[in-house]
């Protein structure tokens, strides 16, 4: 159905990293693999969480949220990709985009807010330890994990709404591996202003916000720690962080980077290929972070096999 310019469209196209054929097994062997790994480190997280009654803590309890919104993060994308690799078709449709857009955006939100509830639970262990276990009741640790859902949710329902207002014309190709909420604002042919408001807006307070509390906290947790007297003491407070602080700037200084750059230059093969460490990477790398250092959880691991046996 054709209205002037504007098309009714029912696919767009993922252009992905790469036209050389000779690139694309390679590339689907790559993916596949940081996929599998994904999924399986973060699975082993949830286990180990779930298995170990000494691990029923509020820290650990944050982490398996992590590990389950990671898991669901990078599923939202890699698989698509992966099939289209295969199948050699850069199609998705419209309805799997605007699919794909609404759970990539509900879970990079959820990411950014559960690592916000994790710096909080860090700082009321190391700046309160004496009323650690008072504060985070199993009560608050549901309610903060609760919210940071419901917030994500309706952020992701109001982006789609937006997004469904727009209409496109015949350029449907989109320089991404995945359905980027900001590329697809840029292919509409209708007015842009409302999408544009929501999404900065939505960055402002929903990724500047926790961003500000995480520094915050950290704040708090230095000058607690550079009160301790003991060296020992200074590195155990310290070590409990982190695990944490890694992922935070990981997460967010790749965040940060692909944007500032895609604000800067307008090659978006060079921001798809960016934004790979903050969708793939960064999911893949948090149950490694997380567990080298951590004896609970290769304790916890080691315990649930050993007694599968």
């Amino acid at each position: 159905v054709k209205a002037g310019n504007e098309t009714q469209i029912s696919e767009f196209l993922l252009l992905g990293f790469s036209e050389k054929q000779e690139l694309q097994p390679f590339l689907f062997g790559l993916f596949l693999s940081m996929y599998l790994v994904t999924v399986l480190g973060n699975l082993l997280i949830i286990l180990a969480a779930i298995s170990d009654s000494r691990l029923h803590t509020p820290m650990y309890f944050f982490l398996s949220n992590l590990s389950f919104v990671d898991t669901c993060f990078a599923s939202t994308t890699v698989p698509k990709m992966l099939v289209n690799i295969q199948t050699q078709s850069k199609v998705i449709t419209y309805a799997g985009c605007i699919t794909q857009m609404c759970f990539f955006v509900l879970f990079i939100v959820l990411d950014s807010l559960l690592l916000t509830v994790m710096a909080y639970d860090r700082f009321v262990a190391i700046c309160h330890p004496l009323h650690y276990t008072v504060i985070m009741s199993p009560q608050l640790c549901g309610l903060l994990v609760l919210v940071s859902w419901i917030m994500s949710v309706l952020n992701s329902m109001l982006q789609s709404l937006v997004t469904l207002q727009l209409s496109f014309c015949t350029d449907l190709e989109i320089p991404h591996f995945f359905c980027e909420l900001n590329e697809m604002i840029h292919l509409a042919c209708s007015d842009t202003f409302v999408n544009n408001m929501v999404m900065y807006f939505a960055a402002v307070l929903l990724d500047g916000g926790p961003l500000v509390g995480i520094l915050y906290s950290y704040c708090r947790i230095v000058s607690s720690i550079r009160a301790i007297s003991s060296t020992q003491g200074k590195y155990k407070a310290f070590s409990t962080c982190a695990s944490h602080l890694s992922v935070v700037s990981i997460f967010y200084g790749t965040g940060l980077g692909v944007y500032l750059s895609s604000t800067m230059t307008q090659n978006s093969h060079s921001t798809a290929v960016a934004s790979v460490m903050y969708t793939v990477v960064t999911p893949m790398l948090n149950p490694f972070i997380y567990s080298l250092r951590n004896k609970d959880i290769k304790g916890a691991l080691t315990q649930f096999f050993r007694g599968k046996q």
